[in-house]
């Protein structure tokens, strides 16, 4: 570690959890996130500030003037750019000794089970069930940890996925994708809530420190501020980690 980068980050090498110790994990470290919208935003932004060594970003998508209302890595001049490219420019400004990976395409399963062996953690930040059940699912064969997240009008949620029970013993495969923020809308500040609890989860799972949300999901009301956290057994019938 160079003298600059104990200046970048001397306030987390001050925490006696994670220490000089835990922020060479971080440097050492390789995260995959699938979405660069409302919870990707804040997800990749911090884990950039925290000096996650590799952020490998993945999205299809394009910037559009309907997203800078909560997807703070793009800008006004981001229009019509790949999201990717967008976040890749605002992470590099922001800490450009990490390493950007920049994927502007989906990934189908031989891929997606390559990008996710690759990771030392998994930040699931996508908006519809199909992917999410594939993110969970390539977690599950890799073996890799899955922070998941998802956010919608005033309400969110947040869990990690490590070993069972996982993501499928929550939601079966009839997942309703009608409930999209496209179709329903949601509050500003509500990702980047969700988004800054998923980037705090991979951290520790990536500086081993702390209690994750393993077997616990975290749900938040927005309009009330009211969190509520609830325990998650596995589905024996899962099949995707099920016995």
């Amino acid at each position: 570690m160079q003298d600059e980068d104990l200046l970048r980050y001397s306030r987390q090498i001050l925490l006696p959890e994670l220490g000089i110790e835990g922020q060479q994990r971080l440097l050492d470290s390789r995260a995959l996130l699938i979405g660069l919208g409302g919870l990707g935003s804040p997800a990749a932004m911090y884990l950039a500030a925290a000096g996650v060594g590799t952020l490998h970003l993945v999205d299809d998508d394009n910037v559009d003037l309907s997203n800078l209302q909560r997807q703070v890595v793009h800008t006004t001049a981001s229009i019509g750019r790949p999201k990717v490219d967008s976040a890749a420019a605002t992470l590099a400004a922001l800490n450009p000794a990490v390493e950007i990976v920049a994927q502007a395409s989906r990934l189908d399963d031989a891929a997606l089970d390559e990008a996710v062996a690759q990771a030392s953690v998994v930040l699931d930040c996508s908006d519809n069930f199909a992917t999410r059940f594939a993110v969970n699912a390539s977690c599950q064969r890799q073996r890799r940890p899955l922070v998941s997240g998802a956010a919608i009008r005033w309400e969110g949620q947040v869990s990690v996925f490590d070993g069972r029970p996982c993501y499928r013993c929550l939601y079966d495969e009839h997942g309703n994708d009608d409930q999209r923020c496209s179709n329903n809308g949601v509050v500003s500040p509500l990702v980047g809530i969700i988004g800054s609890v998923q980037a705090l989860e991979a951290i520790k799972l990536l500086a081993d420190c702390g209690e994750t949300l393993a077997g616990r999901l975290l749900l938040l009301d927005g309009l009330r501020m009211q969190w509520r956290e609830l325990r998650l057994q596995p589905d024996p019938a899962c099949p995707v980690c099920g016995t």
